[in-house]
């Protein structure tokens, strides 16, 4: 089974409300096609109507990268790959979170090193200039995509967004394909070793302190929000992974993602309904913010609401790496 896929060229339909359109063009720089990091299936169609279709050219183009991705213990069985093959936003390629991560680490999810990133993004095809778009799956919604994208951007990439989202895009009539994919047919990209922000990333001693100093006077205040169910943190439900109890860190504020997704498209909510949300669960947009979870995937959905919100400036926020694991 191929770790990162890239599906096969394709086309428009012609069904499709604003169709993609090869359009080459004979040098200069492409000005950027997304300005927001939240994007909607029409913005994302209108970018990838400007890429060029060929392999010899060398300009940026709009890549459209899946992030699929279930719990250990989904009911149905699902995987990340197995619901791509299914359907995907065509000529999209495969990211996936069971892969590219630490594996000297026991804990699952844990960020990979700059060398084995910069190896995956070579081995789909992926080139530091060009935009891409991370997506989830139809069936969860936003879920997993925010965690690809931030990881993305925590290794430098320089145009990293996130689709809102891939159910809208299948509802709305954009163009899908399924089928098993091989690796990339193109060549591998040169993509450069990074280096990584250590700045948006907390790590088990630092949380472990700052667990330690809740509520102790002259600590800094940190806020630590907690993308889990409310059962979960409550530990009154137990833990997708055997063995693993439920409970929550000293001092941290449930926020479950279900709260920050409309219910019906699984969508993110709109930044000043967001803003309402984090405003009534008590949390300060002046404070620093950290975003945990069960492995520091959903923890990314927590950080890309705030930032949809407006709440709290970058410099303020940072994710738990691993999280409760």
């Amino acid at each position: 089974m191929a770790l990162l896929a890239r599906a096969r060229p394709w086309f428009a339909k012609p069904c499709v409300p604003a169709p993609f359109r090869a359009r080459v063009q004979m040098g200069g720089t492409r000005q950027l096609n997304l300005q927001s990091h939240l994007v909607t299936p029409k913005e994302l169609s209108s970018a990838l109507a400007k890429n060029v279709l060929t392999k010899i050219s060398t300009a940026p183009r709009v890549i459209p990268l899946c992030a699929a991705w279930f719990l250990p213990n989904d009911a149905k069985g699902r995987t990340g790959q197995r619901v791509f093959e299914e359907k995907r936003i065509p000529s999209a390629r495969f990211f996936d979170l069971d892969a590219v991560k630490d594996h000297d680490s026991p804990y699952p999810h844990m960020l990979p090193s700059a060398e084995d990133f910069a190896k995956a993004m070579r081995d789909i095809g992926i080139r530091r200039d060009d935009e891409v778009v991370v997506y989830d799956t139809q069936e969860l919604g936003i879920f997993s995509a925010p965690r690809v994208a931030w990881t993305l951007s925590v290794f430098g990439h320089p145009s990293v967004h996130v689709l809102n989202n891939f159910r809208l895009w299948v509802q709305q009539g954009y163009p899908t394909e399924s089928g098993r994919v091989q690796a990339t047919e193109e060549e591998p990209s040169d993509y450069p070793t990074p280096n990584l922000d250590r700045s948006k990333v907390v790590d088990f001693p630092e949380m472990k302190e700052i667990a330690k100093d809740h509520n102790k006077e002259g600590s800094e205040g940190f806020q630590v929000l907690d993308a889990r169910s409310k059962g979960r943190w409550a530990g009154t439900d137990p833990e997708p992974r055997p063995g693993l109890s439920s409970g929550h860190i000293p001092g941290s504020i449930s926020v479950p993602v279900s709260e920050l997704l409309d219910p019906d498209t699984g969508a993110l909510l709109p930044g000043e309904e967001l803003k309402r949300l984090f405003a009534s669960k008590g949390v300060d947009p002046e404070r620093p913010i950290i975003s945990s979870c069960g492995t520091g995937v959903t923890a990314a959905v927590i950080d890309t609401a705030l930032g949809e919100a407006g709440y709290g400036t970058p410099e303020v926020r940072r994710l738990y790496d691993g999280s409760w694991t």
